[in-house]
């Protein structure tokens, strides 16, 4: 059997596999990891999510080990430079033939095109594998073969396929027999990669035990009242695994099967909660579906076509003021600066800030996309795009553009006693909960440490219907 090459992308782990599990079938594996940090920042990666990356990296080469699996890490700066490497790597080893997972924007298609085409000039292919979604991309149609823009129909389409069957997850490969070559590659730091490496939160962890014992503890602890308790960010209600799925520490099969443990992995719905998390499941996996069928959405543009007419605002101030949490709206500043403390947000709080700015404050969508994605933890393009789109009213949602949510009305819906705004904006935690949501609502004369509202929301939600009017 010839040698195999596994070139590891978003997809850090070694059980639930798809590229992994062939490839072993197929003969001897040496495991790639190409680092490409030029290529990172074009694409405006997180620090926070690099070093994650990167500390993953080094629990996978562990796991490869009891595997027998020797693993090569290489920097490419750029990804235009990758197919030289990738052919030069096939013959310095003696590869057959590359296996990887499928990437389904713009540059990644792009750069696996031109790595595959190299490759079979030189009588060798890159194998490409459907793992990061339930469905393969590009195999979920209408009855007109045409792919779903709205979600209703896509998730429909869904649950008739999951009662169908629930897709099962990979075994993980035997250890093959022990072979060695030279390798003496070391895992590179951030600042070596250059990026800048102040002030990292460190607070959530790798590997694949640690991701499984977080996706346990959610369904066994937490699923029942997802419904219910997800909408609240003071809550600890959410799963906490966006990050893990992203960069394939786990797997969505992997979650798949611990939603329908109880059932015994058959598609059958007990409570709310269960739907309600298979449904943010699904939103994930039509994100994905949307990147690939509609590839102008990874090039800056809006879904709605008729939406790159909006004239938005040029408002660097007011830009700042909500980058940096001091907008004057509570809720939008507690978000805005959990998001630059931690490198992550509530998934309520998104939303919140999202609308602000492309209603409100009538800032362009791309602009807050952008300032997400050079934060989270957890920023994934076909998420991240597809959420910025949805509450810009430019992306899949069939609901018109005059829905937008008030700031306020959202915190003291979701922030009741303002447990939240006080975490995050300390210097209004003394304020009462009825108080701390608008604090100079109802005492414009207050003295406080904080700025008053840089916007009026009454009349910024009509100068933003408005806008959607003119095009």
């Amino acid at each position: 059997m010839q040698r195999q090459l596994i070139w590891f992308r978003q997809d850090l782990r070694i059980h639930d596999h798809t590229a992994l599990w062939h490839a072993a079938l197929s003969g001897q594996v040496i495991a790639l990891i190409i680092l490409s940090p030029e290529q990172w920042k074009i694409h405006d990666d997180a620090p926070i999510k690099i070093d994650f990356y990167l500390r993953q990296i080094q629990q996978l080469k562990n796991s490869l080990r009891t595997l027998n699996i020797p693993l090569l890490i290489r920097t490419v700066p750029l990804w235009k430079d990758v197919t030289t490497e990738i052919v030069q790597l096939c013959q310095d080893f003696k590869i057959e033939n590359v296996h990887a997972n499928i990437e389904c924007g713009v540059n990644e298609l792009n750069r696996d095109f031109q790595v595959q085409k190299a490759l079979n000039q030189h009588s060798l292919d890159l194998i490409l594998y459907h793992d990061r979604t339930v469905f393969p991309v590009g195999s979920i149609r209408n009855k007109s073969n045409l792919p779903y823009q709205v979600f209703g129909a896509f998730k429909k389409y869904c649950y008739e396929q999951l009662s169908i069957s629930v897709p099962q997850t990979y075994p993980t490969p035997e250890p093959q027999q022990y072979f060695e070559i030279n390798i003496s590659d070391m895992i590179p730091t951030l600042q070596q990669l250059g990026f800048e490496f102040e002030n990292i939160n460190r607070q959530w962890h790798v590997g694949e035990a640690h991701a499984l014992e977080i996706l346990d503890d959610f369904i066994e602890n937490k699923l029942f009242d997802y419904q219910t308790e997800r909408d609240f960010p003071h809550n600890e209600g959410t799963s906490q695994l966006a990050a893990y799925l992203n960069i394939g520490i786990i797997s969505i099969r992997q979650c798949l099967n611990a939603l329908f443990r109880v059932q015994h992995g058959h598609f059958h719905i007990e409570h709310i909660g269960q739907q309600t998390w298979l449904d943010e499941l699904l939103w994930r996996e039509f994100y994905q579906h949307i990147l690939f069928d509609f590839p102008r959405v990874s090039k800056h543009l809006p879904f709605k076509q008729t939406t790159q007419n909006i004239q938005w605002r040029n408002a660097p101030e007011d830009f700042e003021a909500w980058q940096t949490g001091q907008t004057g709206i509570p809720i939008i500043d507690a978000a805005m600066r959990q998001l630059l403390q931690t490198g992550w947000m509530h998934n309520r709080a998104r939303m919140i800030v999202a609308m602000f700015l492309t209603k409100n404050l009538l800032i362009d969508w791309r602009l807050g996309e952008q300032w997400f994605m050079q934060h989270l933890i957890d920023g994934d393009l076909a998420a991240n795009n597809g959420g910025w789109q949805w509450c810009a009213s430019t992306g899949t949602d069939s609901v018109p553009y005059f829905r937008i949510f008030n700031p306020v009305s959202q915190s003291q819906k979701f922030d009741a006693q303002g447990d939240y705004i006080r975490q995050w904006v300390p210097e209004l935690a003394h304020l009462d909960a009825k108080t701390i949501h608008e604090p100079y609502g109802k005492n414009p004369n207050i003295q406080l440490n904080y700025p008053k509202a840089i916007v009026d929301l009454k009349q910024s939600r009509v100068r933003a219907i408005e806008a959607f009017k003119q095009i």
